[in-house]
């Protein structure tokens, strides 16, 4: 099921819910099928990639995984907190 999200790429939101409460960031993408966003700097976890011929040694990685569009707020920049509705753009 998609759902229409006030949510788009590019928008600075803060995290109101999780391990990672009280943080913000950019929003770097929006998956609608699966109700998540992908915010960068929030949701840090380390990867193992397996050996390829290319790497054989194999590695350990950091990166950000998707959280749920419930668990973000859009940023008010004048105020610094979540707010419910867009920003007005001056």
């Amino acid at each position: 099921m998609q759902i229409k999200t006030k949510i788009k790429r590019g928008d600075q939101v803060i995290v109101i819910a999780g391990n990672d409460k009280g943080r913000t960031g950019e929003v770097q993408s929006v998956h609608r099928e699966r109700q998540r966003v992908l915010v960068e700097g929030v949701n840090v976890r380390t990867k193992n990639l397996k050996p390829t011929q290319q790497n054989p040694q194999g590695e350990r990685v950091e990166r950000e995984f998707p959280i749920h569009i419930s668990n973000v707020m859009l940023l008010d920049p004048n105020t610094g907190k979540g707010t419910r509705k867009r920003p007005k753009q001056d």
